[in-house]
C-alpha cells in the first residue's frame, strides 16, 4: 500500500491551532518537514485516495484496517526539542517511525534537513539511517553478548569507521552520559537507567544531526527518570540537535519541549509551546490531557497559602 504522493499541496494557517495546518514557508529550511501524511494498516491492499472522503469513511470505520496516522503536517525547526504527546493509541509511536520508514507511510511526503525520505530507494534510506539521523526506543535495544563500548560503536561499525577509531568515538561518548567507567561491562550489569545512557550515547556517536526519541524515559523509575530528563536537557544544551520526542507525561513534555503536538486518533489537535497549551487548550481532549496538572498546581497553591496564614498567625501569637 504505497501511495506517498510526491508534490502535495502544503496547507495553509498557524501551526499554533490546526494539526493538518503545516507553517508557511520561510527561508529557513527546515529540520523536519511532515506533509499530509498518512499511515492506514489493513487486512488487504488499498490504492489510498485522501481525497476520497468515503473511502477514509469507511477505513475508519472499517474492523479491517486502521487509520493510525491521518493527515498530518507539521515543521519541526533546526536544534528545537519537538514533543508529540498523546494517550496510548493515538498514533504517535506510528508517527515517529514513519520518518524513518521503519514503518511505511500510505501517503505523504516526509523530509529530514531538505532530503526526501519517502521518496529514497532502499540503498539510499540505509546510508541515510546510518548518517543524518539517530533513534532511541523506550526498550534499550543493547545487544547482550557485548561490552557496553562494544554497543555503542555499533552504528560506527555498520558504517565502515575503522575499529580503533570507533571505540575511541564510544569511549568519548560514554564519558559524555558519565558511562566511561563501565566502557567493558556487559549490558546485564548496569541498572536500566544506566542501560538507557548506553542507548543515548549510542545515538550521539555517530554525530548525526537529528535525533529520534520514542518514549525513551517511560520504563524508568521517576527518580531515575528525572535524571536522564536532566541529562538530556544538559546535552541538548551542549549539542543542540534537532530532537523529535515522543510522550505520553505532560510533565515531562513541558519540561523538556521547546514545542509540541498532541494527538488523537492519528490526527494532531493542537500544537505550541508547553506552556501555551497548557493555558489554552483546543478542545476538551487537550483540556482533559492538563487538568490533573492544573488541579495539581491548584492543590499546592492551597497549601501554601494554609501555611502562610499558620506562619502569619503563630509570629502574631509571638508578638
Amino acid at each position: 500500500m504505497d501511495t506517498r504522493q510526491q508534490n502535495p499541496e502544503q496547507s495553509a494557517g498557524s501551526t499554533e491551532t490546526v494539526a493538518h495546518q503545516a507553517a508557511p514557508e520561510s527561508q529557513t529550511q527546515q529540520a523536519i518537514e511532515i506533509r499530509e501524511l498518512w499511515k492506514v494498516y489493513s487486512s488487504s491492499d488499498v490504492d489510498l485516495d485522501v481525497e476520497d472522503e468515503e473511502l477514509v469513511d469507511s477505513l475508519e470505520e472499517s474492523d479491517e484496517s486502521v487509520v493510525a496516522v491521518k493527515d498530518v503536517s507539521l515543521d519541526v525547526n533546526p536544534g528545537e526539542v519537538f514533543i508529540i504527546m498523546g494517550l496510548s493509541g493515538s498514533g504517535k509511536s506510528t508517527l515517529i517511525r514513519c520518518l524513518l520508514r521503519l514503518v511505511e507511510p500510505s501517503n505523504g511526503i516526509v523530509r529530514i534537513n531538505g532530503q526526501d525520505v519517502t521518496a529514497m530507494n532502499k540503498k539510499e534510506l540505509t546510508e541515510f539511517r546510518r548518517h543524518q539521523v539517530a533513534m532511541v526506543f523506550q526498550h534499550y535495544g543493547l545487544l547482550p553478548h557485548k561490552s557496553v563500548e562494544e554497543n555503542v560503536a555499533f552504528g560506527l561499525k555498520l558504517q565502515g569507521i575503522p575499529k580503533k577509531e570507533r571505540l575511541e568515538r564510544a569511549r568519548e561518548a560514554l564519558k559524555t552520559v558519565g558511562l566511561e567507567k563501565w566502557a567493558h561491562y556487559l549490558p546485564a550489569a548496569l541498572s536500566g537507567g544506566m542501560q538507557q545512557r548506553v542507548g543515548i550515547a549510542r545515538a550521539l556517536v555517530v554525530e548525526s544531526p537529528v535525533l529520534l526519541m520514542d518514549e525513551p524515559f517511560s520504563g524508568l523509575d521517576p527518580l531515575i527518570r528525572r535524571e536522564m530528563q536532566d541529562e538530556l536537557v544538559r546535552l541538548q544544551e551542549e549539542m543542540h540537535k534537532t530532537i523529535f520526542f515522543v510522550t505520553h507525561d505532560l510533565d515531562e513534555a513541558m519540561r523538556l519541549g521547546d514545542r509540541m503536538a498532541v494527538m488523537r486518533s492519528g490526527s494532531i489537535v493542537q500544537i505550541g509551546k508547553p506552556a501555551e497549551i497548557f493555558a489554552n487548550p483546543a478542545d476538551d481532549y487537550v483540556a482533559r490531557f492538563v487538568q490533573d496538572k492544573r488541579d495539581e498546581i491548584r492543590k499546592a497553591d492551597e497549601q501554601m497559602a494554609e501555611l502562610a496564614k499558620a506562619q502569619a498567625a503563630a509570629e502574631k501569637v509571638v508578638d
